[in-house]
């Protein structure tokens, strides 16, 4: 009798998903934000009424509050400069806009779309401020942030920072009209697509990690086939985070769960439900090392993490030299990102390859 491929089965949370090598962390981040204080161009007038704030803990505010939740913002939500170490950042942005700011210079505006990895490295310090654009009419945000770990050899790399637009990453659909499953591949190799290159340093950019990171939008009545990776030593999870009536196996799936899968079977998604769902998909092969963690540093040990918390006491990463530690463009700002000086607006409709570069500057 052929056994499950089926490993693990769990509820999700609202927000912060439970990953396996080499991810260490999932947050999925969807606020139903009301319309800015203000109409003007500044930071205040795209920020949030303070009637919508009473009874919340600013600073640290997860509470998802009439339908969203200020993070570590207080006036705009989202979350002032913040150092990293040893791992990379990948932000898929759904909808609204996030403002990037860094301590090597880099920023950008970004959204609707858009992806951003960002591999951290030896260290660096950036912000992801969520500015209020519209003044009459709510402010919707959905996105998701991954962190991937970076084997030990790569944990020193130099951060490296880049932008795909929306369009620029693979999307294909499979299936009857009316009944499909809409496969958008962020990263890596998988149904026959290929997704935007990865930073030069990241355990992505090793055809060996097998790297996978994609959305599926199922109508009702769809289906898709997983492929089979190339060892049952792939980590393989799938998260049903919106709709219900997810079937696997014939086991059908009406809470929002995660679905941990045998890698190297073939198993197929069908969707049995009314309305339509949607997956997440995170694959690879575990790197296999130690992990020690504090916050946002990623080591192999408790001397490394020591001597990182060292490093950045001593240097900032780079130091800040934004005027804020909680930045956002102007209001009529476009998406668009800048390194070295060299500044690329989103296309309206892009077809053009992957932009992207160090966050180090221009010798």
């Amino acid at each position: 009798m052929t056994s499950s491929a089926i490993l693990a089965v769990e509820r999700l949370s609202s927000m912060h998903w439970r990953t396996f090598d080499p991810f260490l962390f999932c947050a999925y981040h969807k606020d139903n934000y009301p319309a800015s204080v203000g109409t003007g161009s500044d930071y205040y007038s795209m920020g949030v009424d303070p009637k919508h704030l009473e009874d919340r803990y600013i600073g640290s505010d997860f509470s998802e509050q009439d339908g969203f939740s200020m993070y570590h913002g207080r006036v705009v939500p989202g979350f002032p400069s913040h150092p990293h170490f040893g791992f990379e950042t990948v932000t898929v942005a759904r909808q609204g806009l996030i403002d990037h700011f860094d301590s090597l210079g880099a920023t950008a505006r970004y959204g609707e779309g858009d992806l951003q990895w960002l591999t951290t490295g030896a260290g660096i310090q950036h912000s992801e401020m969520f500015p209020l654009r519209n003044a009459d009419k709510p402010n919707p945000a959905e996105l998701f942030q991954l962190w991937l770990n970076l084997p030990k050899a790569k944990k020193r790399s130099k951060p490296f920072f880049s932008m795909a637009w929306g369009p620029e990453q693979p999307l294909q659909s499979f299936g009857e009209k009316g009944k499909q499953a809409h496969l958008k591949l962020h990263g890596g190799k998988f149904a026959g697509l290929v997704g935007v290159p990865p930073p030069p340093d990241s355990y992505a950019s090793d055809p060996k990690s097998e790297i996978v990171i994609a959305t599926l939008k199922m109508e009702p009545g769809s289906s898709f086939k997983l492929p089979p990776a190339s060892s049952s030593e792939i980590n393989r999870t799938i998260y049903m985070f919106i709709g219900s009536g997810l079937s696997v196996e014939d086991k059908v799936f009406k809470d929002l769960t995660m679905v941990r899968l045998v890698a190297d079977k073939e198993v197929e998604l069908k969707h049995v439900g009314t309305e339509d769902l949607e997956v997440l998909l995170l694959q690879g092969r575990p790197i296999g090392e130690p992990v020690a963690q504090q916050g946002p540093f990623v080591a192999n040990s408790r001397e490394e993490l020591l001597q990182v918390s060292r490093e950045f006491s001593r240097t900032q990463f780079g130091g800040w030299k934004w005027p804020r530690r909680d930045p956002v463009h102007p209001r009529e700002q476009g998406r668009f990102f800048e390194i070295n000086g060299v500044r690329v607006d989103a296309p309206d409709n892009s077809s053009s390859s992957v932009s992207g570069g160090s966050c180090a500057p221009s010798s």
